[in-house]
């Protein structure tokens, strides 16, 4: 395909995308959509500070959300004093597994749920309060603290359907930290819809054996857990919905905060994106964030350092130090934005632009070969230049000849 046929192709892609786009852009920023977030910590098995600062950044990266955190007594304090204003919130986010709240206080999350407030329940909240009824009732599963038989069924997927196992035994397990393939099993569900069906997650504590009432209950995603690593050998229920009262609540048991602040489960592009989509399905009702190109597929893994997708400057300037035997996770997010974008003759003119920009720096020549790639089937009369000054170098000739004679034909 010669160049100016490429760009007509691309402005009937574009006209093609326009309604869609319009739509996108009309929901994401419609007035009024910001929602107030109350992150409950203090105390917990791991690493709160650290994973309640991440999540608190996740949401508000969104840019639906405004997040305050709370902490909770320490251990062993007087929890009497600790009382939460549920008042004003949109969405709570649990996370917390300590001491008993106070009875007003439970009181009044019950209340808060119960009249449609939403809620987040996050990764070890699901073992907090085993003996708290309206707080089991509300998350649906939990595990550990002692739940058993008598806490309500073992619950996991099977056959193409929700398994309620009621064979006595002590709930929560988990097996070696790793990376494990997500499966959704309600594609249509707001939270997931438009969303690959499998992907890779990364590095994160995979939960089995938890059970509760499981009332209301819908599985959203389930993952294999494991026999060789210490699981189940069950297909486990990692992200699932209750519904308690007129609330919303979204429970994912991932999203580990490993040792001293390492967070790389919470950095996985697949967890950020449902955790906010999750987020604004529990608070509204409804998802309205529109899909990032960057998620993961299910062959593998892919990272948000700070908890957002790389601005196209950031990503440019990660490639441009590549060299053949390192890590080509840039080289695969530019790709994938390439052939993911609206595909408008002005989107990948700015793409192609930036493109060039590398190419005329001291960047290395791997990085250089691999533009060179993408130009081929992409670029447009804009990148000649730059390819003909390439190919002067006895070591890019050969493939910014190859894109030349591409773009020519």
């Amino acid at each position: 395909m010669g160049t100016k046929n490429r760009i007509d192709y691309y402005r009937i892609l574009w006209l093609t995308n326009l309604y869609i786009g319009s739509l996108i852009l009309f929901i994401s920023c419609k007035p009024g959509a910001e929602n107030r977030a109350l992150v409950l910590t203090g105390q917990n098995t791991h690493d709160w500070k650290a994973s309640s600062e991440a999540i608190s950044v996740i949401l508000e990266n969104s840019g639906i959300f405004t997040v305050d955190i709370i902490e909770s007594p320490p251990e062993g304090g007087d929890m009497s004093v600790f009382r939460p204003d549920f008042s004003g919130y949109q969405l709570v986010i649990l996370n917390y597994d300590g001491d008993p709240w106070s009875g007003e206080t439970n009181a009044n999350f019950a209340e808060y749920v119960r009249s449609g407030g939403g809620v987040i329940v996050y990764h070890s909240a699901s073992i907090a309060f085993p003996d708290w009824q309206e707080y089991n009732e509300i998350t649906g599963l939990g595990g550990w603290g002692e739940r058993d038989e008598n806490s309500g069924p073992l619950c996991y997927w099977e056959n193409g359907e929700i398994v309620m196992d009621n064979t006595p035994g002590p709930a929560g397990t988990h097996g070696e930290i790793a990376d494990f393939l997500v499966v959704h099993r309600e594609p249509e569900h707001p939270v997931l819809k438009g969303l690959p069906e499998r992907w890779l997650h990364g590095n994160d504590e995979l939960y089995g054996a938890l059970r509760g009432p499981a009332r209301n209950l819908t599985i959203l995603a389930t993952a294999y857990s494991d026999t060789a690593i210490g699981g189940t050998g069950r297909d486990e229920p990692v992200m699932f919905t209750i519904s308690y009262g007129d609330g919303r609540i979204f429970h994912t048991t991932l999203g580990h905060p490993g040792e001293e602040g390492e967070l790389s489960s919470l950095n996985c592009a697949g967890f950020i994106t449902l955790f906010q989509r999750g987020a604004e399905w529990a608070a509204t009702g409804q998802v309205s964030l529109p899909l990032n190109p960057d998620f993961p597929n299910s062959a593998s893994t892919f990272f948000w350092e700070d908890f957002r997708p790389l601005t196209m400057d950031e990503l440019m300037e990660k490639i441009s130090g590549y060299k053949i035997g390192k890590s080509r996770r840039y080289l695969a997010d530019l790709s994938n934005r390439i052939r993911k974008s609206d595909g408008t003759a002005e989107t990948l003119l700015n793409i192609e632009k930036e493109i060039v920009k590398v190419c005329n720096s001291d960047a290395t020549a791997d990085c250089k070969k691999y533009l060179c790639r993408e130009l081929s089937w992409m670029g447009s009369e804009y990148c000649i230049p730059a390819l003909q000054q390439l190919a002067k170098d006895p070591e890019m000739a050969e493939m910014a000849g190859f894109a030349l004679e591409r773009l020519r034909q």
